[in-house]
């Protein structure tokens, strides 16, 4: 049997495809979701593109999404962004199709997992990993392992309310829209040219990713928690406001070891959906 695996990323505007094999990417494919068609086109392309990419010559296929997935039957839910995608049988249409394992889960459990196994997250018997783009997602590791929890859904913070909105209005890049009207790529490149404006944003930013974070260290007050996503790009400039936020816990023996910091590990999210190959073979 072949040692490399499909990983794949599906998101509500790109799919991303790559073959890895041992902790690298030696074939990759980029192309745009078509969010809008039938779930029956969205399946065929995803094929096409495996076939595209490596043909058949892997061991498994893993994948993220984001949203809701029955792990064991590899059932995906109520994708929103891909409306089509309400109940979707996606691991029996490919391992029908190719006779190889497939595992899908969350793509924020990707992300985590991905930077468990081949990041910084190696030294860490309990981190969290947070992706912060369009959404929020969480991403649990607890003693080495993979938390999911019921249908892929535990570590949703974003839902969780907070202010006059919820968490993942504030701590994702919707807060940059909602509230100043500009894309987090516009704030953040101002913010490099040292605009006081842009600073501010990211200051008030950090702020509340910082009350996001503390709740996450109170429920399972993880030895590290690392950061993916567009906005994690700009950590340099809300790190301080975040770090103020977190150095006001009450428990300072908690905090006090506590990492936090954006991910290093170059199409993290792919490698982790990977990895789900990996451990189906452990269990």
């Amino acid at each position: 049997m072949s040692d490399n695996i499909i990983g794949i990323d599906i998101g509500g505007t790109k799919t991303h495809i790559g073959v890895v094999q041992g902790s690298k990417i030696i074939e990759e494919l980029i192309f745009p979701t078509s969010a809008t068609a039938p779930k029956e086109q969205i399946i065929k392309e995803i094929i096409q593109g495996i076939e595209k990419v490596y043909g058949s010559g892997f061991s498994g296929i893993g994948i993220g999404v984001p949203g809701l997935v029955d792990e064991e039957k590899g059932i995906i839910y109520d994708l929103w962004n891909i409306p089509s995608w309400n109940e979707v049988h996606l691991k029996k249409h490919l391992e029908d199709y190719f006779k190889k394992p497939v595992r899908i889960t969350n793509d924020a459990n990707t992300f985590a997992l991905g930077e468990k196994k081949y990041g910084k997250g190696k030294a860490y018997k309990n981190l969290v990993g947070i992706t912060l783009g369009t959404g929020f997602g969480t991403g649990i590791i607890i003693n080495h392992e993979l938390y999911s929890g019921t249908l892929s859904s535990a570590g949703e913070l974003g839902d969780i309310p907070y202010l006059d909105k919820t968490i993942e209005d504030y701590c994702s890049g919707k807060f940059f829209l909602s509230k100043y009207g500009m894309e987090g790529r516009k704030v953040h490149e101002m913010a490099q040219k040292g605009n006081s404006d842009a600073l501010k944003i990211f200051e008030e930013y950090g702020t509340h990713l910082g009350n996001a974070m503390r709740i996450i260290i109170n429920v399972l007050s993880p030895e590290a928690i690392f950061l993916g996503g567009s906005v994690s790009k700009s950590f340099s400039f809300f790190e301080n406001s975040l770090k103020n936020k977190i150095d006001s816990f009450p428990f300072k023996r908690v905090t006090k070891k506590l990492i936090i910091a954006p991910s290093e590990t170059f199409n993290v999210s792919i490698l982790g959906s990977a990895a789900l190959i990996n451990l189906q073979k452990q269990e």
